[in-house]
């Protein structure tokens, strides 16, 4: 497939560069200079990406995403793709005024947040989170089996990935706070953090998100980030905005929020993710 990818961070070379693996021919394109990728062809501006068969982006937030193809015109723009394919993690509210403006201006729209960090992008075994018409994700199927392991359908209203996916990060930042908090409990009776959490990652909670969260927390090691405090924060403002929309109370997750803050608060916001730990850490003193 003539596929153009717009967005080239962490995530998004790795899944580009497995599109040209798979044998697509791919158009990249990336707000600030951005790394190569081999075999892709890099063009000049967003429009001449977002043309062909598909169009992909995978940008850093709403703001970003509404920039490039809203403000910046390109569902105007005289050549246009078949389908936009938004794998952003972006707010239940943008993307349900995404499916609007793609349906007035004829052209697809199917909403396909991943859950996965850098690795598990570079080995194409994201889990990917789609919604929309069910024409429009079979006809980009094949470039969503390029990229992920499997491909989870959650309906034909594209909101209702980002929901999915903004409940999955609430999760993720949930475990990592409780571990945090349970680490720095044991620590406080004499017990080493990365014991416990050793033990409990290897039985109780032999999970992908304690384990690999887990084995940071323990490590302490939160540098180079594979995805940032400061992008989980947003996350969950993002959840918690949803939330009051369908007035649906979500507690624990403005405790969250709140430990974000902190973590921003005292420079933080750049480390992984896992490096919420460290709030509890230094609230308990060590």
């Amino acid at each position: 497939m003539d596929v153009g990818f717009i967005g080239l961070g962490r995530m998004g070379r790795a899944m580009a560069a497995n599109l040209v693996e798979a044998g697509h021919t791919v158009r990249v394109w990336n707000r600030s200079a951005g790394p190569e990728i081999e075999g892709a062809t890099r063009v000049a501006s967003a429009a001449e990406a977002f043309r062909g068969d598909a169009a992909i982006t995978m940008l850093a937030d709403d703001a970003a995403l509404r920039a490039v193809i809203v403000e910046g015109g390109l569902l105007d723009a005289p050549e246009r793709p078949a389908v936009h394919v938004g794998m952003s993690t972006v707010s239940v509210a943008l993307s349900r005024d995404l499916a609007a403006i793609h349906a007035r201006a004829g052209v697809g729209y199917v909403a396909a947040p991943v859950f996965g960090r850098p690795d598990a992008a570079a080995a194409g075994a994201l889990n990917i989170v789609a919604a929309g018409p069910e024409s429009e994700i079979g006809r980009v199927q094949p470039l969503l089996d390029a990229m992920g392991a499997k491909t989870w359908r959650f309906g034909d209203a594209p909101e209702r990935a980002n929901a999915v996916k903004l409940a999955g990060n609430f999760m993720i930042v949930s475990a990592i706070e409780a571990m945090g908090e349970a680490a720095a409990f044991a620590e406080g009776h004499g017990v080493a953090g990365a014991d416990l959490l050793e033990m409990l990652t290897a039985t109780l909670f032999a999970s992908p998100v304690y384990k690999n969260y887990g084995g940071l927390i323990a490590a302490k090691r939160y540098e180079p980030p594979g995805f940032t405090l400061r992008l989980g924060l947003k996350d969950v403002r993002l959840a918690l905005a949803a939330a009051e929309e369908a007035q649906v109370p979500m507690p624990f997750a403005s405790v969250l929020r709140d430990n974000l803050l902190d973590a921003l608060a005292h420079r933080a916001g750049d480390i992984d993710l896992a490096g919420l730990a460290t709030v509890a850490a230094r609230r308990s003193g060590r």
